[in-house]
């Protein structure tokens, strides 16, 4: 006998401030438009996976010469396309399976953000521990999202005007900068340049996430305080 799953997905609220949304909004529509019917959303996340693994193959290579930066590089835009296409295409289609989507999406998400700070860590320009406090940071803010979407309803995918393909864009051009510097000697003892630019990434999604806890803790706190003055007025 095999299980059965009753799901009823709870609608989301998608919150999407980044400076960029509307310009790629309008690209992503005008790629769905032209995608070819054989392209399928769950190959897209497929490609999105494919582009990470590019990148930390790219950082990894770059310990035999900064040229395969360029590789880390071609990742992240292969990662774009797929991660930012695949929900697109299926809302464009109304083709979406909420449930499904979410999960694998997400997931997928998790493990892309490990294999691309795995890379950096590995590169020879930032060190593992640094590259570990910008994962811990991302994954927190993270999880923070997914929180939220379940107790607000609410799926926030944006913070200081910057989402992931903001993010995306600074990493391209912090990597464009290690193929231009190299990686040389550490600015502050064995800590280099870019060892304080990620880290100092990292410290900031750390406090983002710890603020947007203290944000979100105090409006649940109001509303169930308001929720229950009201059913006790009720009795």
């Amino acid at each position: 006998m095999t299980d059965r799953l009753h799901i009823t997905p709870r609608s989301l609220t998608r919150i999407q401030e980044n400076f960029l949304a509307s310009a790629e909004r309008k690209l992503l529509t005008w790629l769905c438009r032209r995608m070819p019917a054989w392209v399928t959303p769950d190959l897209l996340t497929l490609l999105g996976v494919i582009g990470a693994f590019m990148t930390l193959a790219g950082y990894v290579a770059s310990n035999l010469d900064p040229a395969w930066l360029l590789l880390a590089i071609t990742g992240y835009v292969v990662q774009w396309f797929g991660d930012s296409m695949d929900g697109s295409l299926a809302r464009y289609r109304h083709v979406e399976r909420p449930s499904y989507g979410y999960f694998i999406d997400h997931s997928c998400d998790g493990m892309v953000t490990l294999l691309i700070l795995a890379g950096i860590g590995l590169s020879p320009f930032v060190t593992m521990e640094v590259a570990l406090i910008a994962l811990a940071g991302y994954l927190l803010l993270s999880i923070h999202a997914y929180l939220t979407a379940r107790v607000l309803g609410e799926f926030k995918l944006s913070y200081l005007a910057a989402g992931p393909t903001e993010l995306r864009l600074v990493l391209i051009t912090l990597t464009i900068m290690m193929m231009v510097l190299g990686h040389g000697q550490g600015l502050f003892g064995r800590w280099s340049g870019f060892d304080i630019f990620v880290g100092g990434v990292g410290i900031i999604l750390i406090t983002l996430f710890i603020g947007q806890t203290l944000v979100t803790g105090r409006r649940l706190a109001r509303y169930e305080v308001e929720t229950a003055a009201s059913m006790k007025k009720m009795d």
